[in-house]
């Protein structure tokens, strides 16, 4: 996304619509993400790449809370 961030993305969005799930997907590990800042600790996160049942998993934990 040129210019803009996943989580920018999702900042901007969440200010319209503060009941939106989110689930950040990313090729980069956690902790490397987490260590730069660009996520938090204790978001939905899902590591590239994943399998089909992952992605499922994924989605169906970030939408039950």
């Amino acid at each position: 996304m040129p210019g803009l961030g996943g989580r920018l993305l999702a900042e901007r969005l969440l200010a319209l619509h503060p009941e939106m799930k989110v689930l950040y997907v990313s090729g980069y590990a956690a902790d490397a993400i987490v260590q730069r800042g660009v996520l938090e600790e204790q978001v939905n996160f899902l590591q590239k790449p994943f399998s089909p049942l992952s992605l499922a998993q994924a989605v169906r934990a970030v939408l039950a809370f």
